[in-house]
């Protein structure tokens, strides 16, 4: 089998992601129709949101303030001046023939969002900051269903469905900072962290409620001269943006190294059969006519606006988990598991507030009750029978020398599904564990007596034996033995 020659030339890929968040507003951007997913098709409309004539739009407040909160969030520049613009451009969908948007003066500006990469989950992350050229209000635009067992090519007809017309997005654009497909994978999920830290939306890929476009292009390493930009689209993962650049990446590079030109157009990426292929040839600004629209003021943000939604801003994912490795000491693998998701990082936060050492309860939030989450498909850690302080209780159980571990992992599964005190269940089961030294060298005498040749092939080199006495031990008390104390005991009477 012949090898393949290395390359010649060094590149590097240039990347940068426009992301659209739908907004968790009860109503549209521009009028009072719900933003309800999964509605029946065309039922959430009005003459305003399918662009009748002589309709007025009106900026929903819930929209700015969310602007406002991802922009200081992304460590921004907030505007105090701004205004909405026409998008002008023909599609099915789009029922007024333009988009209402933003264009040279968008709410905010200029602003950054740090990254965590890690090659494996026990490395220690390397951090990369990746700037935020702009972030801009706009409205959405309706929904194609094509019919036909090929989709787009072996479709007959295709269905319009507007209720997702008029839904607001905030269109937050990257700088071109990111040079891999794992690095805008990560961009990706801290935005979508941060979007549910805020509470402004729900970031689910599948639904929609987050889109990633990814422009890439490739040049050799020390050029500064970008290449020619390519767009990628019909990414519903995470996982898919990865798989899609590193694709791209290969196949610009391999066009360059065989002299086939790299056109500036917009390609889709095909899940099937792990490619991108050609969409359209990319519009560039001038395709699309802006031009101030003229039934919407100009926005300004007061002072006083820009002060209350500031002082409401929670603590985001990157300062929590620089806190819980300073603070409590946790590793930065961990630190990413308990602070992915909010609700799980507050409950975290409840335990250790009601006097649980932090490291434990990481644990056992982390394996088993992660574990019993993911088994349960659908329960959030919000709804769980055990709650914060319980587990708090159950750790302290186990600190204080009441139960073994073991006798907390048997109890866990009640707790999990019902609840309750884990001091009330030991107590009425008499679980407490046994510390009387006089009682656990009773014990070990009469299983040392009962395996009088294991003690000699103990004595005579085959230490592991140890692990059968203590197994031995651990079922005569039920489990209950002070494992520290037995052992010690086990250790002393052994060697004679």
């Amino acid at each position: 089998m012949a090898v393949a020659a290395p390359r010649k030339t060094e590149y590097e890929a240039i990347i940068g992601l426009e992301t659209h968040c739908q907004l968790n507003t009860a109503s549209k951007i521009f009028c009072h129709c719900s933003t309800k997913f999964d509605s029946d098709p065309n039922s959430n409309v009005c003459p305003v949101c399918l662009g009748y004539p002589g309709v007025l739009p009106v900026l929903n407040e819930k929209v700015l303030e969310s602007a406002v909160k991802m922009g200081l969030a992304l460590k921004a520049k907030i505007s105090p001046y701004s205004k909405f613009d026409r998008k002008q451009y023909f599609y099915p969908d789009l029922p007024k023939n333009y988009q209402i948007s933003q264009f040279d003066l968008p709410i905010v500006e200029h602003g950054h969002l740090e990254i965590e990469i890690a090659d494996k989950p026990s490395d220690p992350p390397v951090k990369k900051t990746i700037g935020v050229t702009r972030l801009h209000m706009e409205e959405d635009a309706g929904k194609l269903v094509h019919a036909g067992s090929d989709r787009l090519a072996g479709s007959t007809y295709s269905k319009v469905d507007f209720n997702r017309t008029g839904i607001p997005l905030l269109e937050i654009v990257s700088e071109p900072d990111i040079r891999s497909g794992k690095e805008a994978a990560e961009y990706a999920q801290e935005l979508r962290r941060l979007v549910r830290y805020l509470g402004i939306g729900d970031g689910n890929m599948q639904e929609g409620s987050l889109r990633c476009d990814v422009n890439i292009s490739i040049r050799p390493v020390g050029q500064e001269e970008f290449g020619t930009k390519v767009e990628i689209k019909n990414m519903n993962s995470f996982s898919a943006i990865q798989k899609a650049i590193d694709y791209e990446i290969e196949r610009q590079i391999k066009a360059v190294e065989t002299g086939e030109p790299i056109y500036q157009e917009t390609r889709l990426w095909d899940e099937s059969s792990q490619r991108t292929f050609s969409m359209r040839k990319k519009e560039g600004s001038s395709d699309y006519r802006y031009f101030p629209e003229p039934d919407l003021p100009p926005i300004e943000v007061t002072p006083a606006q820009l002060e209350k939604w500031a002082a409401e801003l929670p603590e985001t994912p990157a300062q929590k988990r620089e806190r819980y490795e300073t603070e409590y000491g946790l590793s930065s693998y961990d630190t990413r598991v308990l602070t992915d998701d909010r609700d799980v990082a507050e409950y975290f936060e409840a335990a250790v507030a009601a006097g649980a050492d932090p490291k434990q309860v990481t644990n056992w939030v982390t394996q088993d009750i992660a574990a019993h989450l993911n088994k349960n498909v659908g329960l959030t850690i919000v709804e769980l029978p055990l709650k914060a302080t319980q587990l708090a209780e159950l750790v302290n159980l186990i600190h204080d020398g009441t139960i073994s571990g073991k006798i907390a992992k048997e109890i866990l599964p009640e707790l999990l599904e019902q609840g309750g005190s884990p001091k009330a269940i030991v107590d009425s089961r008499g679980l407490t564990q046994i510390s009387d030294t006089g009682a656990l060298e009773a014990m070990v005498d009469e299983v040392l007596a009962a395996n009088p040749e294991k003690v000699e092939q103990f004595r005579t080199g085959k230490t592991k034996l140890q692990g059968f006495f203590v197994g031995q031990l651990m079922k005569k008390t039920s489990g209950r033995a002070d494992p520290k104390l037995l052992n010690q005991i086990l250790a002393q009477k052994l060697r004679g």
